[in-house]
């Protein structure tokens, strides 16, 4: 899925170096009705995610800001979830961010970050963030991987 004109901003910084760039991961329960957020200290409920190195790619870095955030250690889905550009705050320039997915049992113990704990929601509840419209998004890939699947795996 592609949000906010994203394809048009790749290819306007074609010629240009790609930073800075984020990836994340909306991590989900075998059943697709949860999805595990991290509270920023600004930003409210988010999905785990930062910013990719310069030594990584973006699978990696999500892969990494999952385990620091989460204490998880999960398999990333083969393709992306989605991309998107946001601004993170209103000094920085826009930033080009890859949404990988993961499922996770919603008992596996989770880690983290002192002072950023993380937290299951049912995805049928609304969670206080600076992006609104990540649960809409979320949802959405949510419903795309339930048709996707066959019947009777969850």
């Amino acid at each position: 899925m592609e949000f906010d004109d994203a394809r048009a901003w790749l290819e306007r910084a074609r010629g240009r170096p790609m930073e800075p760039m984020a990836a994340e991961v909306w991590v989900t329960d075998p059943h697709l009705a949860h999805v595990l957020l991290v509270k920023h200290r600004v930003r409210g409920w988010v999905p785990p995610g930062g910013k990719v190195e310069p030594t990584e790619t973006p699978r990696e870095a999500a892969a990494r800001e999952l385990h620091e955030e989460t204490g998880l250690l999960a398999q990333l889905l083969p393709e992306p979830a989605a991309v998107a550009v946001r601004s993170y705050r209103p000094d920085w320039s826009p930033t080009l961010g890859l949404s990988y997915a993961a499922i996770v049992d919603r008992q596996a113990p989770l880690g983290g970050e002192k002072g950023q704990p993380a937290a299951w929601f049912s995805l049928d509840e609304k969670w206080q963030s600076v992006f609104p419209e990540d649960r809409v998004r979320i949802l959405s890939h949510v419903r795309r991987l339930a048709a996707e699947r066959p019947v009777g795996a969850r």
